[in-house]
């Protein structure tokens, strides 16, 4: 079991309550999840005025530095499927249009931004390759997860041999959607009416956790770790753009050493 000790010892030195996946992966492995405590801007989600593809930068920026080994790899993420592969030559300062990445290169930092949506870290646990996507509704019922897990295939990596890890999201009590979703889900697997708990006339109270576990099983990824962090009840530690309609965001980012 990797809890990445050293990490974990420097973000409480300097006094951040960010998260560090205890998870069966190799040591070279790193990984984080901010929360509100990360600086002013918060890794806001508002693209830029001037260029939307620029990678954001602020405050957070210099923070984030003091804990991982490059330029965190942003991406413009539209609730799509897309993944992104990330190479060191790549432009980090120019973020691509996609809901999740992978390297298989060290030093490359793989990064998404979610607030309610759910941030799905993958790594090999042969230490080959690591990848992040950012999973809300929409991107579950489009195949992120499934596009995510084909990028590694493509690249040697066996979903048998990956380990992905749940984050902070919106949980099964906060989550009220109505029947459009359930239909989505449910028709594409039978068994995703069990993430479904009926609530309000015409609405009903959604597993997106649920949903992630099954889609991941479907397409052969057997170890699953982490979960059950709810955003929108824990205020004092996470954004939630359900709870405040807020551009601000939590980050999520994997690399290897």
């Amino acid at each position: 079991m990797n809890d990445d000790a050293d990490l974990r010892a420097a973000l409480a030195n300097a006094g951040l309550d960010w998260i560090v996946p205890r998870w069966n992966v190799p040591g070279h492995v790193h990984a984080l999840v901010t929360t509100r405590n990360a600086g002013a801007r918060a890794f806001d989600a508002a693209p830029r005025d001037d260029d939307p593809r620029r990678a954001p930068a602020g405050e957070h920026d210099e923070l984030l530095m003091r804990f991982v080994p490059a330029l965190p790899r942003w991406l413009v993420q539209v609730h799509g499927a897309d993944v992104a592969i990330h190479e060191p030559t790549d432009d980090a300062t120019r973020a691509r249009v996609a809901d999740a990445a992978i390297t298989a290169a060290a030093r490359v930092v793989c990064a998404v931004r979610t607030a309610d949506c759910l941030p799905v870290l993958f790594a090999d646990r042969k230490g080959r390759a690591v990848g992040v996507a950012h999973a809300g509704w929409r991107g579950l019922a489009g195949g992120v997860l499934e596009a995510t897990v084909g990028a590694f295939t493509r690249r040697g990596v066996e979903p048998r041999a990956l380990v992905a890890w749940l984050g902070p999201a919106i949980g099964p009590t906060a989550f009220e959607v109505g029947a459009d979703v359930r239909d989505a889900f449910v028709r594409a697997d039978a068994h995703a009416v069990h993430a479904f708990v009926s609530g309000a006339p015409g609405k009903w109270l959604c597993d997106l956790e649920a949903l992630a576990r099954l889609r991941l099983a479907r397409c052969g990824v057997e170890h699953v770790a982490g979960g059950g962090v709810c955003t929108v009840r824990d205020h004092a530690r996470f954004h939630s753009w359900r709870r405040d309609r807020t551009a601000a965001r939590m980050a999520a980012l994997i690399w290897m050493a």
